[in-house]
């Protein structure tokens, strides 16, 4: 696990370097695109996070809300006997 760690912080510093290396040899015009997309990037990744944070939070709450009602021996009901009938 501790390889796999390092390895990974490797290959994020060589990137990170490769990243560097390139942006330095654009024009400020181009860093300046760079960055906003770095930004975007960055909200779209905190949107996710947040997204699946609140889908285990949801699922986890619901999970709680059912706790117990797996053995309930309350009569199971069918669609149609939850329509109401015109006469």
């Amino acid at each position: 696990m501790a390889i796999e760690i390092a390895f990974d912080y490797y290959r994020g510093m060589v990137v990170t370097e490769q990243i560097n290396s390139k942006l330095q040899r654009l024009p400020t015009l181009y860093q300046q695109e760079v960055l906003h997309f770095i930004e975007f990037l960055s909200q779209k990744a905190m949107r996710v996070e947040a997204e699946t944070e609140e889908k285990l939070w949801s699922d986890f709450s619901l999970t709680q809300a059912m706790r117990g009602l797996e053995d309930d021996d309350t009569p199971k009901y069918t669609e149609a006997d939850l329509k109401e009938k015109w006469r």
